[in-house]
């Protein structure tokens, strides 16, 4: 405290601050990039392990043998969906009541806000078909749940093993029990479109960012080496080398391609629906390549059965190990307690950007002459919120008016639906650039001198909270938008070198970093794409992420749309700020 109450001690560590603080950012910054990279070198993280002991102590012996029947189920649906054009719903309705199966259909309809031409124009619409099968010594207060997404050419396999599951647990003898099935504890999305597998993929990005408990996780992997099934996650296979040079890259790809996705907020698969109900579940995709040992019906039937024991073993939801962290690898994790360092060090710089500029403010003096009034060096309240309001009504622009205005596009112009809202949405995108000299001609009065430095002190303090905010709900999303806007941040300044600083801010604009992170994914997927498809790609991602948003109430779009543009904005009208 006497450091802070002296003052000539106060302005040593103001001056210090003022002169170290490009140095200490510059630090900050490799700090933060360094410490994310090292979380995929296996030394330094957690090895995989069980913490529910309900489904670690406990061994099951997997006896399923309707590998042939799993596999005439498939064919049958198959061959009843072709001959109806849709999914054979009438069929699945007929069969699982065979089986003795509580059963049941759900039909499902959501209008679309503009035609998503890769699924249906202008509506989704579809039928649920269910079937409980009742537990003869329980009560039917919990559940579990086995899914699948068919089509007429899609997981038809899947349907099939889904189907010779429940006759296989069906063969013992119970009575009829009325009611609900009772809270669901854990839910497995299967999808299966070959007869025979050569490894398992498990995809745990759901929407929004969110993540099922990592024991799940760990069950699936656990189920694939007792029955000696290869799994993979992010379609890469586990290395032993983890402490080599070629270990290390191989899981530092593999965890960059989960925050790509995690960061997308996009679900991966279909488990993505159950996450947003607090229901832990994943999506298992059963991958049938040119790899040597190949995994008949049985086998792959075992493995879904040994996970159905060990869940309904639970004595409670899972609930106690992690629902925040990454995945370099299947047996390694990387939890929140580590990750969120890395994050740290990047906030940091914007706190230090915004002391620095408080200490330079605070000594901003009115220089007078004789006989004349003190300048105007304070700026206004009106110069100030001008150039806020007026960006946030920018984004408010940038999330109705392509909506509202895609009828009047396709009568004008020969596009359609979708190319009118992805076009106007980058047109009013690009409009924004154009807000420093409409905002400050707005303006009825002088600006001051210093106005760009309040200005900036705002937008860095709503920027870091903004991240803040973020990263607690989607880590990935907040670190991807950290590492980009926050360089851009701590830079932006109208002289010296405005033109550069622009050019840099553009660089590190939102829809910059979608189209890096597109490249980037397909690059560490093994799918390198040329710029105009990535190009293609960029559009098709701005399509999807509003449909994603009114269908499944994905939260990036408004989230980038109302603050992280805006905020954006006010950094570009610092830089051109007069």
């Amino acid at each position: 405290m006497g450091l802070l109450s002296d003052p000539n001690r106060r302005q040593v560590l103001t001056n210090l601050l003022t002169r170290m603080n490009t140095p200490l950012c510059f630090m900050c910054y490799i700090a933060g990039v360094s410490w994310f990279m090292g979380l995929a070198f296996e030394p330094f993280i957690l090895q995989t392990y069980t913490s529910e002991n309900a489904m670690g102590s406990t061994m099951v012996d997997e006896n399923f043998v309707y590998g042939d029947r799993a596999l005439s189920y498939a064919r049958e649906f198959s061959a009843h969906g072709k001959k109806a054009g849709e999914m054979p719903v009438e069929w699945l309705v007929k069969t699982m009541s065979g089986l003795g199966l509580e059963t049941h259909t759900q039909t499902f309809s959501r209008t679309l806000p503009f035609p998503d031409e890769i699924r249906e124009r202008y509506m989704v619409k579809g039928t649920n078909v269910y079937g409980i099968l009742r537990a003869s010594r329980a009560a039917s207060t919990e559940s579990i749940v086995l899914s699948t997404p068919v089509g007429i050419r899609q997981n038809s396999q899947a349907a099939g093993l889904l189907l010779a599951l429940a006759s296989y647990f069906r063969d013992i003898n119970s009575s009829v029990m009325e009611g609900r099935a009772g809270a669901i504890q854990a839910a497995i999305t299967i999808e299966i479109s070959s007869d025979v597998i050569t490894s398992f993929d498990i995809s745990v990005e759901g929407l929004n960012g969110q993540l099922p408990n990592l024991d799940l996780v760990n069950l699936f992997t656990s189920f694939c080496q007792k029955n000696g099934v290869l799994c993979t996650i992010q379609g890469k296979l586990p290395r032993l080398d983890g402490e080599t040079l070629e270990g290390y890259i191989h899981s530092l790809h593999t965890m960059l391609l989960m925050v790509l996705k995690q960061g997308s907020g996009k679900s991966q698969g279909d488990h993505g629906l159950f996450l947003r109900y607090h229901i832990e579940a994943v999506t298992i995709r059963g991958i049938n390549s040119f790899r040597q040992y190949k995994f008949d019906m049985v086998t792959v039937g075992k493995v879904f059965e040994g996970i159905v024991r060990k869940l309904n073993n639970l004595l409670e939801k899972l609930h106690q190990s992690y629902f925040f962290y990454l995945l370099p690898s299947l047996s390694r994790f990387v939890s929140i307690g580590y990750y969120m360092p890395a994050f740290g060090f990047l906030i940091l710089i914007l706190l230090l950007r915004a002391l620095d500029l408080w200490i330079r403010l605070s000594k901003v003096v009115p220089v007078c002459a004789q006989d004349c009034a003190a300048e105007n060096v304070r700026p206004s309240f009106l110069s100030i919120m001008t150039p806020i309001f007026i960006c946030h009504v920018m984004g408010l622009a940038l999330y109705y008016v392509p909506l509202l205005c895609q009828g009047t596009a396709t009568e004008h112009f020969p596009i359609s639906e979708t190319e009118a809202v992805v076009l106007t949405s980058i047109a009013i995108y690009v409009a924004g650039l154009a807000l420093p000299h409409n905002t400050q001609s707005a303006l009825p009065i002088e600006q001051a001198a210093h106005s760009w430095m309040t200005l900036k002190l705002i937008a860095i303090l709503y920027l870091a909270l903004l991240l803040g905010c973020i990263t607690l709900i989607n880590f990935s999303l907040g670190f991807i938008l950290a590492v980009t806007l926050i360089p851009a941040a701590a830079l932006a300044q109208p002289e010296p070198h405005r033109m550069l600083n622009a050019l840099f801010l553009i660089l590190m604009s939102p829809v910059t970093t979608l189209l890096m992170c597109i490249y980037l994914y397909h690059e560490l997927a093994e799918y390198p794409i040329t710029l105009l498809e990535c190009w293609q790609l960029l559009l098709q991602a701005v399509a999807e992420s509003i449909l994603d948003h009114h269908l499944y109430s994905s939260i990036v779009y408004p989230f980038v749309v109302f603050f992280i543009y805006p905020s954006w904005l006010l950094l570009w009208n610092v830089v051109f700020w007069n």
